[in-house]
């Protein structure tokens, strides 16, 4: 696991990589798809033959968010979350390559509490702080382990089988999404 600083510098570089720059737009589809991605009631490993789902609200205490999205072709991680009823809500300054918010959390009035560090509200203005922030994920195959992502939810393209997950960190440790 990596500890949330690393993460941050991890993201960092990828967003450097990946060229992202203010003002991002989130891309369209792959012009082609033969598909157009929808939820699929079933969201577990092996049921799944699209792209799986995981939203882990952490601290924020909403409900575990899973899902299956069909889909035969590569599509856009952006896409995936939205087919699953996901919204996301980059930041200011990254655009769409940093996740600030997901289904309104934490909210632009909520106080984000972390043992040891001030409280804040989040203004998704530019990076959360280190102790603080929504971490992408990506499964390659279904059972593999969790790897952090390294391209922001704008640019990130996800095939069948893969599973994106987005999980609020807090404190040192950086967890899974988990099953």
């Amino acid at each position: 696991m990596k500890t949330p600083i690393l993460a941050t510098l991890t993201l960092l570089g990828a967003l450097a990589l990946s060229g992202c720059s203010i003002g991002a737009t989130t891309p369209s589809d792959t012009p082609g798809t033969a598909t157009t991605p929808a939820a699929t009631s079933s969201a577990s490993d092996a049921a799944c033959a699209g792209v799986r789902v995981v939203v882990d609200f952490g601290t924020l205490a909403a409900p575990k968010i899973t899902d299956c999205v069909a889909t035969t072709t590569t599509i856009a991680a952006s896409a995936v979350m939205k087919s699953a009823a996901v919204s996301t809500e980059g930041t200011v300054q990254y655009g769409d390559q940093v996740v600030c918010r997901v289904n309104g959390r934490p909210a632009a009035d909520e106080t984000v509490t972390v043992t040891g560090q001030a409280p804040f509200v989040e203004s998704c203005q530019s990076m959360a702080p280190a102790y603080a922030y929504w971490a992408l994920w990506i499964q390659p195959t279904p059972g593999a382990a969790w790897e952090y992502a390294q391209e922001g939810l704008g640019s990130l393209q996800v095939t069948p089988g893969q599973s994106l997950g987005l999980v609020f960190t807090t404190g040192t440790e950086t967890p899974t999404p988990g099953n």
